[in-house]
């Protein structure tokens, strides 16, 4: 019989369609959030899709098939169609249906099932990686190919799970301190604690491998440091920029027992390299002017994969992985492998090459959770819907397609909502967020406020940070370079006056910089202005479908409505 107090139709072809105005709504989201993708997420219906890499991300965090199965009978209108059933099932129980090991020094592949074996072994993308079949049951395999192997059972739509294990790298003796450098107490939240120990997994090959997801404000810094504790090894730390690189310097150095002769900087302005060593993506993808490509000369800095014994590898912010990354990272899956990010979402759908090089989702806590319980700050969102004038209106039907965003973009209006919304939050700590260098060159002019690009130095990036946090600095205007790691705690305003198109990561970002906890609980206000009637508010719905999977919801206003609350 159909439950039509229910919020959620499964469909056959795997899409699942909650209805927003429901009162199981919330409950029926949060567990969505753990098996399904988001794909739409207009007022009143939004749409999600069951698919093999987020089954298997469920499959590998410990969630079974029956779990799934029991939360969408539980939720859902209608029966699930049998073929919805079936599938669900049956990807969730492909995960593990081969597993690497390792073997009197051999690295093998292997089943309980030979005749799944055989089939594997006759299969063109694998072939390339083996090396024998020394038994019914198992493949012998290139050692140096352990990673594209992985990368090409994904493919074949049967993810090996890895249980060869690791090497052992330079000892390491680090202790996280109970209070830091400035003697304030300091521990671990529960949910970082927890984040650590499913990476570490006792030490045994089940763990080591793998990504953590967690709110940008939620300290998943404290989770690499807490995993360097367990596994006392020397350490190499990617992360997006060389601001990043000096906050992971400053964190190890205030919560950690590490002295500055320990922790390297690898960067366009020093290359230290030791027993804990932090460089950016840029560095490492330096791609040397007319090297041949695939040559050893390539990327230069891929050496420093090999310059020590590293017993554990961080990728921070591990969306923003390069390709070319993921290149090197396929010869170290001996190398143990901890992700961090607020978002498995990539714009250039290499999510599976995550989920096979640095490993699968280990831990992740829903955001509205770390909001209930006072760990990211209270946010809303609003988006403030903006008309063209009349001779706008005709530049932006006159465009070429490829410009009709920036057009709409640098909608002029945008600067008079914009400056009524900065008298509205004048005793706040605000950023306005863009990314059209000429737009945002006006605005800094216009209030008078610094501005931070990337053409901004490092150490002048620093300073104003820093008179930002001290509250010397009031507004900041950012370009995309501030989107990561940027640890601004007392922010509570983000004003979006632009975006790169329809980049669902770059949003979960930008709100991130205003998540940190406030000192006074104030919430935090993230405003996105777009242009009425073009691609800007078209790509502005799909950034906003992260946000929304995550429980946050925006609040539609017209640039009137604003004006006559001024």
């Amino acid at each position: 019989m159909p439950r039509t107090d229910n919020p959620l139709i499964v469909q056959s072809d795997k899409t699942i369609l909650l209805e927003v105005d429901n009162e199981r709504y919330t409950d029926a989201r949060d567990i969505l959030a753990r098996f399904a993708e988001l794909e739409k997420s207009p007022e009143y219906i939004h749409t999600y899709r069951v698919t093999p890499l987020s089954l298997w991300n469920a499959a590998s965090s410990g969630l079974q098939s029956g779990d799934v199965l029991t939360a969408l009978e539980e939720f859902a209108k209608y029966p699930l169609p049998a073929n919805v059933v079936r599938d669900i099932a049956d990807y969730m129980g492909r995960y593990g249906r081969v597993k690497l090991i390792r073997e009197d020094g051999d690295l093998l592949l292997v089943s309980d099932d030979p005749v799944f074996i055989a089939e594997i072994a006759q299969h063109k993308k694998v072939q390339p990686y083996l090396l024998a079949q020394p038994g019914p049951s198992q493949l012998s395999i290139n050692p140096a190919y352990r990673g594209h192997l992985k990368q090409a059972l994904v493919q074949i739509g049967y993810p090996a799970e890895d249980l060869a294990g690791y090497v052992i790298g330079d000892d390491l003796p680090i202790e996280l301190c109970a209070t830091t450098a400035e003697g304030r107490p300091f521990w671990l939240r529960d949910y970082q604690c927890q984040a650590a120990e499913v990476f570490y997994a006792g030490g045994s090959a089940r763990g080591g491998s793998g990504t953590i997801v967690l709110p940008c404000g939620a300290g998943k810094t404290m989770v690499g440091m807490a995993a360097m504790q367990q596994l006392q090894t020397s350490t190499l730390i990617l992360s997006p920029n060389t601001v990043a690189v000096r906050q992971w310097i400053d964190e190890l150095l205030d919560k950690t027992s590490l002295t500055e002769d320990l922790i390297g900087e690898y960067s366009g302005l020093q290359k230290d390299i030791r027993p804990v060593t932090i460089s950016t993506y840029q560095m490492i993808t330096y791609r040397k002017r007319g090297s041949e490509k695939g040559s050893a000369e390539e990327y230069p800095h891929f050496e420093l994969f090999n310059a020590r014994n590293w017993g554990l590898i961080i990728y921070d912010e591990v969306h923003l992985l390069p390709a070319p990354v993921f290149r090197i990272t396929a010869e170290l899956q001996a190398r143990r492998r901890l992700g961090l990010t607020a978002t498995l979402v990539r714009e250039d759908g290499m999510e599976s090459d995550v989920f096979s090089l640095i490993g699968p989702k280990k831990y992740d806590v829903p955001w509205k959770d770390l909001e209930k319980q006072g760990w990211i700050a209270t946010a809303v969102c609003h988006e403030v819907r903006i008309p063209l004038d009349e001779g706008w209106r005709m530049e932006y039907a006159l465009a070429a397609q490829r410009n009709k965003y920036s057009v709409a973009a640098h909608n002029p209006k945008k600067i008079d909502v914009l400056q009524v919304l900065l008298e509205r939050h004048a005793a706040d700590n605000l950023l306005v967020i863009g990314m059209y260098l000429d737009q945002l060159e006006e605005i800094a002019a216009l209030l008078d406020a610094p501005l931070i690009t990337g053409k901004t130095p490092v150490r002048e990036r620093e300073r104003l940070y820093e008179a930002f946090r001290t509250g010397q600095v009031r507004c900041l205007v950012v370009s995309k370079v501030a989107n990561f790691s940027i640890d601004l705690p007392d922010a509570n305003v983000a004003i979006e006056i632009s975006g790169t198109f329809g980049s669902r990561q770059e949003e979960a970002q930008r709100l991130g910089r205003i998540l940190r906890p406030k000192s006074d609980g104030s919430i935090a206000h993230f405003y996105t202005l777009v242009t009425r009637d073009t691609v800007d508010q078209t790509y502005a719905a799909n950034r906003q479908r992260f946000l929304t999977e995550q429980g946050y919801k925006y609040e539609i206003l017209y640039e009137n409505e604003v004006f006559a609350t001024a």
